[in-house]
């Protein structure tokens, strides 16, 4: 299968060591299955990709005027400005390289073309000459970041059936969806590593998963953050490579890159420089060295072109000399410097011009270069016709939640922190306190002691449900960003999968850590008593998890970490443990009622001492058992009524609602707020 081999330049090839055995797999299978399966070649490709070369639909992307300006300091008084009315044209079938030098605005500039940034922006962006519809836009789109967001507990082919099952209609057939999968693994170099995780795959291995997870639904543009950062030079070769052969597939793809080697940097068919925000120069790789001798810049010999126009932009000739490439590239609406069978590759070239903002450019033709009265717009309304769905999603609701419920349960069965861990903690804690207060659940004369038993039972739900999520899920929102951008999945349906993954393993600890302390401590042998005790435990854990996973969602680790513990000191008081709740003055009484550690020590009280509870048991040696009647403990230490355990289930209910609707509510706005 001599696919992706020389087909862009100077004869650097895609790795192909595993081609063979998945040559040799699929003939196995179609002589077992007697069926073809899809995988003639034809012209030496599969018709999976190779038909993607023809047919494939393409979007010439124009972008105009682009300005951004962010706000600084906390009331954002003062603002930045990051782009300068920018310019530029990214054709269709071309591997486009967006340098600059650090801060130069180039990731800015491609958060713009992608539609992951929203405010503070004015310009235009057309595709194929029609002003962008940003759904339709979207869905036909594809954002690789920088850092691989991969689910490190799955394996290749994990994530990618993940990806088919979210990212293609539910009407493709399985075996189709399989097709593709091996196919694309086939083409990556990926195929002999499909049942390794992705935790264990090597840097150059992640960063094509990344690309493959976003080829599953064949997107029309892709857009890539820095795809080399982090991989040698040779893997930076085979990224490459494989992004330009699948631009000559039909696709519009977009890179942004630091400072290419001389070899890498010929790999890419058109660039666009900046720095400080303006265009320095927009056309082709093999034009940029032409171009510097017309601004009387010439490259010196044996010098890497593109070293020597990031020297340019970062000012070490002189500011003087990045004006003078402002003004010779026009700030990007200069478009001579394209080579023709670039420039006209679409048969649509669009005037840019600048008295005319906000007006919708016009088609050129393909000879004069000159406007023409066609404006393009059957083909841009074919574009618009084939991503118009009312959702941005290609799947159903119940069906993301369906792929994330499985998903979830695969990587619950694999997480040794949140899973084993979780559990192996909760036992081995409960049998500590156990040992250090066994007996103490019938003894009158140790009612304090089973008092602060109780606490610290409390202490434990909170800390250990609290903590792991605040020091976990920061990670997992980083793939959140990522795959809810790409549109894999509605926020919802997310949501509503991690809030039911969770609840089999926390009911599973909660139960084992309940079952080993409520024995050892002899607690009343009571099944009434024991449900009580549970459900307390249940709602505090429930509750205590979605209280982390507010400061999760909004605040890293290192915030969170520091937060989380700092605002439980409060809930502690307010409880009633060490100040008593009728001697807090009346200011601060209200703020008893929004701490879930009070119904839940209130819970536990009532549980074991409360519903009328016999006389306790007092130890011969004891002259005297003050607490030997429940009633008395209650009224003199907790200071609380009796038969409040249903108003602690309340109150507990209604902050653990609370707080899960409230996370909801800040998770969204912490997606929207990062663009």
């Amino acid at each position: 299968m001599e696919i992706l081999m020389h087909e862009a330049t100077n004869g650097v090839t895609i790795p192909h060591d595993n081609l063979e055995s998945g040559e040799r797999l699929r003939e196995q299978n179609n002589q077992k299955n007697g069926t073809d399966m899809g995988w003639k070649r034809n012209g030496g490709e599969s018709q999976l990709l190779g038909k993607a070369k023809g047919e494939h639909e393409v979007a010439d992307i124009v972008f105009e005027n682009i300005s951004y300006r962010v706000g600084l300091g906390l009331f954002r008084k003062d603002y930045k400005q990051i782009l300068h009315d920018i310019h530029g044209r990214l054709p269709a079938r071309q591997l486009i390289a967006i340098m600059g030098p650090s801060g130069a605005g180039k990731s800015t500039l491609l958060d713009i073309l992608s539609g992951y940034r929203l405010t503070g922006i004015s310009g235009n962006v057309y595709v194929n000459g029609d002003i962008r519809d940003l759904d339709a836009f979207r869905r036909s789109s594809a954002y690789i970041t920088q850092d691989d967001r991969l689910q490190p507990l799955l394996t290749v082919i994990e994530n990618m059936r993940v990806a088919a099952d979210l990212k293609l209609g539910t009407n493709i057939p399985r075996q189709t969806k399989e097709e593709i999968i091996e196919e694309i693994l086939v083409t990556l170099g990926l195929f002999d590593h499909r049942t390794t995780r992705a935790s264990r795959l090597s840097g150059g291995q992640q960063k094509r998963l990344s690309i493959a997870l976003e080829l599953v639904n064949n997107p029309t543009v892709m857009f890539l953050d820095e795809p080399t950062t982090g991989l040698d030079s040779s893997t930076c070769m085979q990224v490459v490579q494989l992004l330009k052969v699948l631009a000559r597939q039909g696709r519009t793809i977009v890179c942004t890159i630091h400072q290419p080697s001389a070899s890498l940097f010929q790999l890419f068919d058109q660039v666009l420089v900046v720095a400080n925000g303006y265009c320095l120069y927009q056309g082709a790789t093999d034009q940029l060295v032409p171009y510097l001798e017309s601004v009387k810049l010439p490259c010196p010999i044996y010098h890497n072109p593109a070293d020597y126009v990031i020297e340019l932009a970062c000012g070490e000739y002189g500011y003087d000399k990045i004006e003078s490439l402002v003004n010779a590239s026009d700030n990007g609406r200069n478009l001579q410097w394209f080579n023709n069978k670039e420039r006209f590759v679409s048969s649509i070239e669009v005037s840019i011009d600048p008295s005319k903002n906000g007006e919708k450019p016009r088609e050129a033709d393909g000879k004069t270069g000159k406007p023409s009265d066609n404006d393009g717009s059957e083909k841009n309304s074919t574009f618009k016709k084939n991503h118009k769905k009312k959702s941005l999603q290609a799947t159903s609701q119940l069906h993301q939640l369906k792929i994330l419920l499985q998903r979830g349960v695969i990587k619950s069965k694999r997480d040794t922190t949140l899973t084993y861990l979780r559990l192996l903690v909760n036992v081995a804690t409960g049998i500590m306190l156990g040992t250090l207060f066994i007996g103490a659940g019938n003894e009158g004369h140790r009612v304090l002691e089973n008092y602060n038993l109780l606490f610290a039972i409390l202490m434990h739900h909170m800390m250990t449900s609290m903590m792991l999520t605040v020091l976990t899920f920061p990670s997992e929102m980083n793939i959140l960003q990522k795959e809810h951008f790409n549109r894999w999945y509605s926020l919802k349906m997310f949501y509503t999968s991690v809030t039911i993954i969770d609840i089999p393993v926390a009911v599973v600890c909660c139960a084992a850590f309940s079952g080993i302390i409520y024995i050892m401590s002899a607690q009343p042998m009571e099944w009434s008593r024991f449900s009580m005790f549970f459900a307390i435990s249940l709602l505090v854990v429930f509750t205590a998890q979605s209280f982390g996973l507010v400061i999760g969602a909004v605040f890293s680790v290192v915030n969170g970490t520091f937060l989380a513990p700092t605002l439980s000191v409060p809930m502690m008081m307010f409880a009633g443990f060490g100040v008593n709740l009728r001697d807090l003055p009346a200011y601060l009484r209200p703020g008893s009622y929004l701490s879930y550690l009070r119904y839940g020590l209130e819970g536990y009280i009532h549980a074991i001492y409360g519903e009328k509870r016999e006389t306790l048991n007092c130890a011969e040696t004891e002259e005297y058992c003050h607490y030997k009647y429940p009633r008395k403990f209650l009224s003199e230490i907790v200071a609380m009524e009796p038969d409040q355990f249903w108003n602690d289930v309340f109150g507990l209910t209604v902050l653990l609602l609370a707080l899960r609707i409230s996370s909801y509510f800040l998770l969204r706005w912490k997606l929207q707020s990062a663009r």
